[in-house]
């Protein structure tokens, strides 16, 4: 799984959108502490560097060294490569320690993620009370009747190079395992809706569609999803490669505290 987002790293910061500050300060309004939290899967430290706006530091690790070497600079993060082989006991002491994370945050990652050991991790790790724990994806992107029926045909074409974790983002989490006490911002089984405005070009469209991991896939066995003329059809839906339009990302969360 890091190899492919070693692959698109340079793309990957441009074509991917930003979260809406105001979720950063309503999570932060639920935990009793703003001493430390943990960014896990912080690819570029787009979240990272939000957080980092309500903690005192902010701790940012990923798989991906090659992510890691673009992340943004920030003094109160820190960002650590913490490779596949990194063991529960030494995360624990990278992070820093049992029981001192005050909000954990995992941006458009978990479902990559060995789930009974990143939860055991997060037991272990949030402060007992008042931690918090929260996760986030985004699975669609609506611009217009056009546009939407053109991606939806892409997209189709997309389904036999991800990851069998991939449909935990398909059926916008709700599937996905959450074994926390709600906060009031989404539960196992009721992820909170959420949407993510941004103004796009299409040549920021077409950055997002190079940075999926099943068209990364898809070329490493020699399928071109994005072929000239699929990128002529999706341009042509869009209303020209000129055309900078305001669109909506589809996003959901799941936030919880350990059950005591």
């Amino acid at each position: 799984m890091a190899g492919l987002f070693d692959k698109q790293a340079d793309m990957y910061s441009d074509a991917r959108p930003t979260y809406p500050i105001q979720w950063y300060s309503k999570l932060a309004s639920l935990t009793t502490h703003h001493s430390l939290a943990w960014d896990v899967g912080t690819g570029n430290g787009q979240a990272a560097i939000n957080v980092a706006e309500h903690y005192e530091q902010v701790i940012g690790t990923d798989v991906s060294q090659a992510q890691l070497e673009r992340a943004m600079p920030d003094p109160r993060v820190r960002y650590i490569h913490t490779p596949l082989t990194t063991n529960e006991y030494d995360l624990v002491s990278l992070v820093g320690g049992e029981n001192s994370v005050d909000l954990i945050t995992v941006a458009q990652a978990v479902h990559w993620f060995d789930l009974p050991s990143f939860y055991s991790l997060v037991s272990r790790l949030l402060r007992k009370p008042g931690g918090v724990c929260a996760v986030w994806c985004y699975n669609n992107i609506i611009v217009s009747p056009a546009f939407d029926a053109a991606f939806e045909k892409f997209h189709d074409t997309t389904l036999p190079f991800w990851d069998g974790n991939i449909k935990h983002i398909f059926d916008g989490y709700k599937t996905l395992p959450f074994p926390f006490e709600s906060v009031g911002l989404g539960s196992e089984g009721n992820p909170l809706a959420l949407d993510i405005p941004k103004r796009l070009s299409f040549n920021g469209v077409l950055k997002m569609l190079k940075s999926w991991s099943a068209v990364i896939t898809a070329k490493d066995q020699g399928v071109d999803l994005l072929s000239e003329d699929v990128v002529m059809e999706l341009e042509a839906a869009w209303g020209g490669h000129n055309l900078v339009r305001d669109v909506t990302y589809k996003g959901f969360m799941l936030a919880g505290k350990v059950k005591l």
